[in-house]
């Protein structure tokens, strides 16, 4: 990484930076910046007429260059460039900006310089949503912790929106991907975790050693003051324990490492060291991945000292974040789970294995022309499924294969109605369809609140009857 530039509320005023491109991180750091007293020039790719954001900026008086990336836009002169975090390495801007040594961040990079607030910051492949806005619950619970909470990053609202209001006395909970830390060079948590590591966004990083590096730059700069919360049940992640100045907190579903938070199967409780903290029965997120990122809030409030009262009642009160194993609600004892960004066979392998209970499995959508055969083994809960999609007779197919009875379904809400007359009391109803949405619906989150909405209206009109 770069050579640390100083950057305070003082020292932007004046100064020229390039943002390139926009969405909804890349108007937060023109705006902030711009109120900071900066000259931004904003760079995006999108051409003007389609694009309503640069358009809003240019009525605002920022200057915008917009529909191509003008390399030699680089001869002027500016302290320093913030790329938005999905723009890649090997863009023209960004190559060029590094071969005329022109310091790249990430909005991350600024928030670390220019918060006052604890900062808490929460990476990995899975589970990061799931675990900072556990985190943010544990600390809202907390009644006794000074200041605000504020949870912000790859999650909601752009971390900048709430660093430059946040005080001394705050803490911001950041969920943070490998494209943010990339662009960082003296960000530094007093708390870091790193759930886990998995095999992703590989053509963005070149290597699963460039992945692994990229999300290592969360603990680059902490010192010896400072924590690092780190998955000791995988290889990859506890070999580097060595590499980092802070004090390093191990987090074990298996139990093989006890120094921090730790899973006792035997006894069906969450331990913090020798203490037990949480019973396995408070925990409402199902599924043992839930339970590692349970581990991690649990070990980010104890670092805090949160008690374990206030731990216990925000891990009774989280149903789990949208779309994401969402508890959506219990009626005549049967369970209804909303999965739906499960797009793909390992996130439904994933949710099929978190229950005991009988399964009714609504699945299906967007082809992709995949392989469902991985599934198999998985099914063994599944006691009838509602296929839908563009993948309804491949399901069909897998349902028949498995012996495991099967209706169709025109779209989410006759596969709920459906899901609920294949049911009986203790069934879990889930929606975790192995499938993009694109086929039925825009995105994910549409095809989920659909779900929710279907599931919330059937409890109601049955009730009423």
């Amino acid at each position: 990484m770069e050579e640390r530039l100083e950057i305070n509320r003082e020292s932007l005023k004046n100064k020229k930076v390039l943002v390139l491109g926009l969405a909804m991180t890349g108007m937060s750091v023109v705006r902030h910046l711009t109120d900071l007293g900066a000259f931004v020039t904003v760079n995006d790719i999108k051409p003007l007429e389609e694009n309503k954001e640069a358009q809003t900026l240019i009525e605002e008086n920022v200057r915008v260059i917009a529909g191509s990336h003008p390399v030699e836009l680089l001869e002027e002169d500016f302290a320093f460039m913030v790329k938005n975090p999905g723009i890649p390495y090997s863009n023209p801007m960004v190559q060029a900006a590094q071969a005329k040594g022109l310091p790249v961040y990430t909005d991350i990079e600024l928030v670390g310089q220019l918060t006052s607030a604890e900062i808490i910051g929460i990476t990995g492949s899975n589970g990061k949503t799931t675990t900072a806005s556990l985190t943010f619950q544990i600390l809202e619970a907390a009644t006794d912790l000074p200041g605000k909470n504020y949870l912000a990053g790859n999650i909601g609202l752009a971390a900048l929106d709430v660093a430059l209001d946040a005080k001394a006395s705050d803490r911001l909970v950041l969920e943070l991907s490998s494209f943010q830390l990339m662009g960082t060079c003296s960000f530094k948590p007093k708390i870091a975790a790193i759930t886990n590591l998995y095999p992703t966004h590989l053509d963005y990083h070149g290597s699963i050693e460039g992945y692994l590096e990229a999300k290592w730059q969360i603990t680059a700069q902490q010192e010896a003051s400072d924590y690092l919360i780190l998955n000791a049940d995988q290889e990859v992640l506890w070999d580097k324990r060595h590499e980092t100045q802070a004090q390093v907190i191990p987090v074990s579903l298996t139990g093989q490492s006890r120094e921090g938070a730790w899973y006792d199967r035997a006894h069906q409780r969450l331990m913090w060291r020798e203490e037990a903290v949480v019973e396995r029965d408070q925990v409402f997120i199902p599924g043992d991945h839930n339970v590692q990122n349970a581990l991690v809030a649990m070990a980010i409030a104890k670092l805090l000292g949160v008690s374990n009262t206030a731990i216990q009642a925000a891990c009774q009160s989280f149903h789990g974040v949208a779309h994401r194993m969402q508890f959506v609600l219990d009626y005549q004892g049967r369970r209804f789970y909303n999965d739906s960004k499960a797009t793909n066979n390992n996130a439904a392998k994933t949710a099929l294995r978190s229950f005991q209970a009988p399964i009714v499995w609504v699945a299906g959508g967007l082809d992709r022309g995949l392989g469902l055969e991985d599934l198999k083994p998985e099914l063994g809960q599944v006691k009838a499924m509602v296929v839908m999609g563009q993948t309804a007779d491949r399901f069909a197919k897998l349902a028949e294969d498995m012996e495991i009875p099967y209706v169709h379904a025109k779209n989410i809400e006759e596969a709920t109605d459906l899901a609920y007359a294949q049911s009986q009391a203790g069934d879990v109803i889930l929606l975790s369809p192995a499938c993009a949405s694109w086929d039925q619906y825009l995105n994910f989150e549409m095809r989920g609140e659909r779900f929710v909405q279907a599931a919330k209206h059937l409890a109601q009109s049955k009730k009423d009857h």
